[in-house]
């Protein structure tokens, strides 16, 4: 479950709940992520707030025009 996933890492629930989100990123984003091209705008701090589930929705690019989450 993931209270014992949080337990067994040492942190809290809810975040454990957010770190598991980060699985539902596009390829691209993952990708973008990982070769250091994400911008200062993207935030380890923003990128854990909530975002679209839908991959069509989720854009850089969008979120920071819209200067909000992607």
């Amino acid at each position: 479950t993931i209270a014992e996933l949080a337990a067994h890492e040492g942190i809290a629930p809810s975040y454990m709940t957010r770190l598991l989100r980060l699985t539902l990123l596009t390829p691209e984003i993952v990708r973008t992520i990982l070769d250091g091209r994400q911008g200062a705008e993207i935030t380890l701090a923003r990128i854990l707030e909530p975002f679209p589930i839908e991959w069509a929705d989720q854009s850089f690019d969008a979120a920071v025009a819209r200067n909000s989450r992607f």
